[in-house]
């Protein structure tokens, strides 16, 4: 409590004054971060001073809330780029990252228990930045770094608002992806990248963890040929979370020509453990391109699962088990070109006919997005589900290649009004040469592993051209 208070009174976070008649006074409360000790017992290790926010009135006590988060996606473009560059990735973490935040709106708070000040107890504190619990407080954090960064000659990306980048000749730029209190660099030239991160640490309270091990729950081994990225820690503990940690292990997640219905005329199962099943694995999608297809299946149906349902998603988590120390190999030294498949089924889906599309991109070696979903229309033909899928993969691509040059993208993404504009905006992209439309035989469609299920030795060759892998293939990590 005392290391909070000081952090707070050190950042001019608030002054004390009389309380006014006419404005709301916000409580607050302390909580605490815990963990584990050996024998089970919880350790407090780190008190937070944090506002009662449900107390604030919209319009007077705040306005905009919103704040942006860096994707997984552009986290896995930043690994392939700089494994391609040769460039090693850092983190750095703020402390009391809220407490920068400035703020518009006059807000005032109760002292906390147990710190008031002699003599003044009935005064209250005027907050000059924010603390947290304040609904707008992720939103003037995001304020005041976006604007230090870019009075620091940084760039931000026009589809990614938390990607910065300074320079254009790769051997003095440096990139940041920002996600909350936490921060991805990387760039080409190691005394630049020091000089700005001591830069940081005298604007704000910073640790500098090194090299980047562990970010948004992804495991990163740098190694020297390149990167290997998992969740491996997560996979084991999914597996023990549901039961299934001495299962048999299987070689493909999905029984092959197997269909799925929403009524199969089964028992139905526990919804609300199977949502947190499809849950768990969702998450492990963010490296996991083999799964994606399979869980994007199954979790059609949370909102009445059957007993055959949950069957499936067990034989996922038993796939799980014999593949849980896989991930994306990054390998350096390959070219970085930028190159994407798409595909898509036609009516698989048994209960409304719609199709599914599955894309997925590499930059260099290893994959770093993909999808797997239905898509939002029926489509009449096989042409027309296979349209409808390029042209949302030409959209992905399009953004990619804007992350990748740091340009701006006059394209804009949303729904449009009409499904012409949405799904014929291709052919400008292809008559404007953005982008290079080239036919893959069946055997050399990489994204036939996100659209239906697969034989083992099919499904085994796909997973390996995706860059999946597992860890201890590679050597010197």
């Amino acid at each position: 409590m005392q290391e909070e208070i000081a952090m707070i009174e050190k950042n001019k976070t608030w002054y004390l004054t009389k309380k006014p008649q006419d404005k709301n006074v916000i409580g607050v409360k302390w909580v605490y971060r815990t963990k584990l000790n050996p024998n089970g017992s919880v350790h407090k290790y780190k008190a937070r001073l944090v506002v009662k926010g449900y107390a604030q009135e919209p319009g007077v006590d705040y306005g905009e809330t919103f704040a942006p988060v860096a994707r997984h996606d552009t986290i896995k473009l930043l690994v392939a780029l700089a494994t391609n560059l040769g460039w090693k990735l850092y983190h750095m973490d703020v402390k009391s990252a809220f407490l920068n935040g400035i703020l518009e709106e006059a807000i005032y708070v109760e002292q906390p228990q147990g710190f008031e000040v002699a003599g003044k107890e009935d005064y209250v504190y005027r907050l000059n930045k924010a603390l947290y619990g304040l609904k707008q407080a992720p939103r003037a954090w995001y304020s005041r770094i976006d604007d230090y960064l870019l009075q620091q000659d940084f760039r931000r990306s026009e589809n990614e608002a938390t990607l910065y980048v300074k320079g254009t000749n790769s051997d003095s730029q440096l990139i940041v992806s920002l996600y909350v209190d936490d921060l991805l660099l990387t760039g080409g030239n190691e005394h630049l990248l020091n000089n700005f991160m001591a830069e940081m640490m005298k604007e704000f309270e910073m640790s500098d963890l090194g090299e980047m091990k562990y970010f948004l729950g992804m495991e990163i081994q740098q190694c020297k040929n390149g990167i290997f990225l998992s969740q491996r820690k997560y996979a084991l503990d999914v597996l023990k979370k549901f039961g299934m940690e001495d299962c048999k292990p299987v070689a493909t997640p999905l029984v092959l020509n197997e269909k799925y219905v929403i009524d199969d005329g089964k028992e139905k199962a526990n919804s609300s453990q199977y949502r947190s099943l499809i849950g768990s694995l969702l998450y492990l999608t963010a490296s996991r391109p083999d799964l994606m297809y399979s869980v994007s299946l199954l979790s059609r149906f949370m909102s009445s699962p059957s007993h055959t349902h949950f069957s499936a998603a067990k034989r996922v988590l038993r796939y799980l088990k014999g593949t849980f120390d896989y991930g994306i190999w990054y390998e350096m030294g390959c070219k970085g070109k930028l190159e994407g498949y798409v595909d898509s089924d036609w009516a698989g889906c048994e209960d409304d006919m719609k199709s599914t599309i599955g894309y997925v991109f590499s930059f260099g070696s290893g994959a770093f997005t993909w999808i797997s979903k239905k898509q939002d229309v029926v489509a009449q033909s096989t042409a027309e589900a296979e349209y409808v899928a390029t042209s949302a993969a030409a959209n992905q691509a399009i953004d990619n290649m804007s992350a990748i040059s740091i340009a701006q993208n006059p394209i804009q993404h949303g729904r449009t009004k009409h499904i012409k504009v949405k799904y014929h905006v291709i052919r400008n992209f292809i008559k404007e040469k953005e982008i290079s439309l080239q036919h893959r035989d069946s055997e050399e469609q990489n994204a036939d592993i996100l659209t239906k299920s697969l034989p083992k030795p099919r499904f085994e060759k796909l997973r390996e051209k995706l860059g999946v892998t597992k860890t201890n293939t590679k050597e010197e990590c």
